[in-house]
């Protein structure tokens, strides 16, 4: 079988769906499969290249996203002649991937990490404007008839309501590497701070994240731990420039420099050193399409504080409490359970990429047959 991949970002971009869409990539190459990657070409990249065995083309987009889906088109109209399968995603890669399927009678699959309609102001923060644009643009994404549309998550399918050929496919997890047995001790001694009940939360800082209200619930948990101390690792802070500095400025004006660390994000092994030195990880998110950050938490047994976004109680499991997302009084008391050992528990859950990459080809096949 040969697919095409049409996305907008993908490695060494980072983020839930670049993730996804290189273990996909890379995993239908494992199993015998041609796999072409249509994207964006980032600063220092080739303009063509193979990695593990995926062809990645990139075109030129003046580093704009939206560019890229007028770019793209003629790109993937003239890959998809030679490719038996289109498999796309939100947002900016979706239309060109539409269209080439259109003309060429190619089947597309469409993967839907988060439906935003009616909540871009509060998971973006954009100006009126532009969230008002931004939800008409995904309601007509929404009208295209793609052949499959492929949930991340329950909650993520619950949401696409008005659709009928869609399922869900978690994402998966590398569980080898987020393994507690895979941690140098030494290392997780020597970033943990002495005598202290280390919470810990990590992401890029966009609004969607809830970043604001964990700083917000910080002296109140600090009046009753007061051997709490915070850790933030955030991510892709160029992305969210505005965003960064409020955090940054709201952890002065709540005069927290000595209980909250902010940390640049660090490759995965350090990652990981740090998740391992954690007694508690929160996850403040105010949507998730599947939740990256609470399935690497479990995976490593680390007790989750997370909030009922989204996709989130689907994916945490084994020790947690769940607190009303953007409730600072709740997040507040839970936190305080947590520092006293007192969570609820469920079996733990697993998402391996197996599953995964063998449920997009199972449908990819059930396409063609058709």
């Amino acid at each position: 079988m040969k697919i095409l991949l049409v996305c907008e970002h993908y490695y060494p971009f980072k983020g839930g769906a670049e993730l996804l869409f290189q273990n996909l990539a890379e995993g239908f190459v494992q199993k015998g499969h041609t796999v072409t990657v249509l994207t964006q070409r980032l600063p220092n990249t080739k303009k063509e290249e193979y990695i593990h065995g995926v062809k990645i083309c990139r075109l030129t987009s003046f580093s704009s996203r939206y560019l890229f889906t007028f770019v793209a088109l003629p790109k993937a109209l003239w890959l998809a002649k030679d490719h038996d399968v289109i498999q796309t995603t939100t947002f900016n890669g979706a239309f060109p991937a539409w269209v080439a399927g259109k003309i060429l009678r190619k089947p597309v699959v469409l993967t839907v990490h988060e439906v935003w309609k009616g909540k871009w102001k509060e998971v973006t923060h954009f100006p009126r404007w532009k969230c008002l644009l931004h939800d008409l643009l995904e309601r007509t994404l929404y009208i295209l008839p793609f052949s499959r549309y492929i949930c991340v998550s329950q909650s993520t399918e619950k949401e696409l309501h008005h659709q009928k050929n869609k399922q869900t496919i978690y994402n998966g997890l590398d569980y080898q590497f987020w393994n507690s047995a895979n941690i140098n001790q030494q290392v997780v001694q020597d970033i943990k701070p002495a005598a202290k009940f280390l919470f810990f939360s990590w992401g890029r800082p966009g609004p969607s994240k809830g970043f604001e209200y964990l700083l917000q619930t910080i002296p109140a948990i600090k009046k009753e731990v007061p051997h709490a101390h915070f850790r933030l690792m955030l991510g892709s802070v160029h992305h969210y420039p505005k965003k960064y500095a409020e955090l940054l400025a709201l952890r002065e004006q709540l005069q927290l420099q000595d209980c909250l660390e902010i940390l640049p994000s660090l490759p995965p092994e350090q990652l990981r050193n740090h998740l391992a030195a954690a007694d508690c990880v929160i996850v403040p998110s105010l949507a998730e399409g599947f939740g990256y950050a609470a399935a690497e938490a479990a995976a490593m047994d680390k007790p989750i504080l997370s909030s009922n976004a989204g996709s989130l109680p689907e994916i945490v499991s084994g020790k947690h409490l769940f607190f009303e997302k953007k409730n600072i009084a709740d997040l507040v008391q839970k936190a305080i359970l947590a520092s006293k050992g007192k969570y609820h528990y469920t079996t733990k859950k697993e998402f391996p990429w197996e599953e995964s990459v063998t449920g997009y080809l199972k449908i990819y096949q059930e396409l063609l047959q058709r």
